[in-house]
Parts: C-alpha cells; structure tokens; sequence
C-alpha cells in the first residue's frame, strides 16, 4: 500500500518494526564505509576501553532509522530530510542473536508540497539510542 498525503495526520502512528544487528553486519559495515574502528569489531579492545561491548557504528545504527523511513513511504528519493542526534550505544553481543533496534514513528506535522515531517524512535535494550531522529518526506 502507498502511503499518500491525504492518508496521514498529525499523530498518525507509524508501525514499530525490529532490526537486528549481527557481528557479521558490522563487518560489512566496516568494509563498506571504511570505519574499520577496532571498538566495532573486536571485543578485547572495547571492554579495555571501558565498552561494555562490541559497539554498533553511530551512522549504522542511523541508517537502519532511515531504512525505517523509507520502507514506510516506499520510496529512497522521497525522504527529503533527515538527521538525528546520537544518545546511546548499542552493544553488540557475540552470540547468533545480536542486538535489537526497535523503531517507531509518528507524523509530526504536515507541510507545504505534500511533505510530512516524522518523529523516529529507536531504541537498544529499552534505551533510546538516538534522540531528536526526524525526517521530512514528500509523499504523492
């Protein structure tokens, strides 16, 4: 189903979807974005630097927030803005679970030109992870 302008209000709840976060997608992540930070990959070097864990990269965890939002709305180009403030780690077991993002929205406000502006929650382990995460979107 497409998301229109006309289907959404200030309020409109987006539904909360789960994202896991392996070992493995941090190696990936590394090699794709060239932060290849021992705290991202190795345990030994985290906890000796006090972590609690191995970490999730900050722009990861970002993107799974933009994944979110463009899943919602069905369409990459239609995100027009998008930004957040970084609030907590995410560590990230060693294990064949991982970690979990659970991610939440809501529309905020509409605007002019059909764009909507969208609150994002994420949260690690009950904790928020990212604050201030908002989106505009152009939605048909």
């Amino acid at each position: 189903m497409t998301i229109t302008y006309a289907d959404v209000e200030p309020g409109t709840a987006i539904e909360q979807r789960t994202y896991r976060i392996t070992r493995l997608d941090l190696v990936k992540y590394c090699g794709a974005s060239g932060d290849f930070n021992v705290i991202h990959w190795n345990e030994r070097v985290a906890r000796s630097v006090g972590l609690p864990n191995v970490i999730a990269h900050g722009m990861y965890t970002m993107a799974q927030a933009g994944k979110f939002v463009t899943e919602w709305v069905g369409d990459p180009g239609a995100v027009t803005d998008f930004g957040v403030r970084f609030s907590a780690m995410v560590p990230v077991p060693d294990d064949d679970e991982g970690a979990t993002l659970e991610v939440s929205g809501r529309v905020l406000e509409k605007l002019a030109d059909n764009k909507v502006t969208v609150d994002i929650v994420v949260k690690a382990g009950g904790a928020k992870v990212l604050t201030r995460a908002r989106a505009t979107v152009r939605l048909p």
